[in-house]
């Protein structure tokens, strides 16, 4: 039986945290994997991982979800992953011309997203949906971009970050250029554009998150943006194959002008894309008379091994119903969690919510509002027990016995958040501060 929370120490990881703080500003690459998004001390540094498993530097074992902040959704070192990676090593990474990788890619993500026509890709999800305002601003010639409120997060860039609480070194006259509208609400989307007649140049929303689009709803705003002259993107660098092979707009039948790309499309390697109708993607061409849009030029946009990844993870999919897997080991753990917490007594505290192939869970205090201490709670008795698990959710690796297993330590997790109830205060079980939302203004 794995030690209580309290005795769980991690003396290699402490220390590896203390030099990347040193070196790193925010000690990680991403704020998400910030040590302040674990609880004090019981931030684990990875030294490997192998299908749904992870290694910290202290020689823990951890059954692991959110991979790779959803990633690397076909598991660790993914066997053909791997080897159309290791293939294009000896070939060479990177050339002075395109590779021919590059339009074997190409081909390859048009035949399984069959409702874009062109694509590009690039390294991070910033850059292509930063790339997708930029082409709707100049095919619109308009200046303002509405984003829905409902995604917490589109891109680094300042179009976006500008509109945070974490808006610092960005000039306000650029976060006016950004307004906002609600996901699920016509009407009020309506408003806004006839707000700003004429000025909003794209729309750009995840097609679903937490819930599911209201029927009617993405169809409805195809036509709202088809009236207003806007151009629709939809961001699915989280919906992108989890939701379908085709992503959301595969399965919901509705195709935006652009979509984004990226997360499990190299199940761990950096690789995005933008993708969409012809008529504007040519616009970042050369076979068009109009003026030159500087769409995307990166210089490691397109390594082989990257390339080949892609190609990997979309046959994969295709081939072995990943995206059919996803979701029922998805609809295993929720059940599962689910009956663990009603029969702890804490079903209404602790809440699984999402699609089955991209689970989320909420923590909720006394009074059932949100709560980071009770979160906190919850995951220092996850990371005791071997469960890595900023969220629920899945990658293709997890067995059964993994869900069962999970479920089994959640169940014991519940046992100490119905105590933390039942005393009206969950600090004693913290060991030191809450973990902290990502976007703040201070430190």
């Amino acid at each position: 039986m794995a030690p209580p929370a309290e005795e769980f120490p991690l003396p290699r990881s402490r220390e590896a945290n203390e030099r990347l703080h040193a070196l790193v500003p925010g000690g990680a690459h991403t704020y998400a994997k910030g040590d302040d998004q674990y609880p004090a001390d019981l931030a684990p540094v990875i030294s490997h991982g192998r299908g749904a498993h992870v290694w910290d530097v202290d020689g823990n074992r951890y059954l692991e979800y959110g991979s790779g902040l959803r990633s690397v959704s076909l598991g660790h070192a993914h066997p053909r992953v791997v080897e159309a990676v290791r293939r294009e090593l000896d070939r060479g990474s990177n050339f002075v011309r395109p590779s021919i990788v590059e339009v074997e890619a190409a081909e390859r993500f048009l035949a399984t997203v069959t409702t874009a026509e062109m694509v590009k890709f690039a390294k991070n999800g910033s850059d292509a949906t930063t790339a997708a305002v930029r082409l709707a601003r100049a095919v619109t010639g308009r200046p303002l971009v509405a984003v829905c409120d409902a995604h917490p997060f589109f891109s680094v860039d300042d179009w976006f970050i500008g509109t945070t609480p974490m808006s610092a070194g960005v000039p306000a006259a650029t976060t006016e250029l950004t307004v906002t509208f609600p996901y699920a609400d016509l009407a009020a989307t309506e408003e806004v554009l006839a707000r700003h007649q004429g000025q909003v140049a794209c729309l750009i929303l995840e097609p679903a998150s937490q819930t599911e689009p209201p029927p009617g709803y993405l169809t409805g705003l195809r036509a709202l943006a088809d009236r207003h002259g806007c151009v629709l993107v939809f961001d699915e660098m989280i919906t992108g194959f989890r939701w379908s092979e085709a992503g959301a707009q595969g399965l919901y039948g509705v195709v935006p002008d652009l979509s984004t790309f990226g997360k499990a499309l190299g199940n761990g390697f950096a690789v995005a894309a933008l993708a969409g109708r012809r008529e504007l993607m040519e616009r970042g061409g050369l076979r068009h008379p109009g003026e030159r849009v500087f769409l995307l030029s990166t210089t490691h946009g397109a390594e082989t091994h990257a390339l080949a990844a892609a190609m990997a993870v979309l046959t994969t999919y295709v081939e072995e119903g990943v995206t059919a897997r996803l979701h029922a080991i998805g609809e295993r753990l929720a059940a599962g969690v689910r009956d663990a917490a009603a029969g702890a007594g804490v079903g209404d505290h602790l809440l699984v919510r999402g699609r089955a192939s991209n689970l989320v869970f909420a923590t909720l205090g006394t009074d059932l509002r949100p709560s980071q201490e009770y979160r906190t709670l919850f995951l220092r008795q996850l990371i005791a027990g071997g469960v890595l698990a900023p969220s629920f959710v899945v990658s293709s690796a997890l067995s059964d016995a993994d869900v069962d297993r999970t479920v089994d330590v959640v169940a014991q997790a519940c046992a100490v958040y119905r105590k933390a109830l039942d005393a009206g205060d969950p600090t004693p079980w913290l060991a030191g501060r809450p973990v902290k939302p990502v976007f703040r203004r201070l430190a």
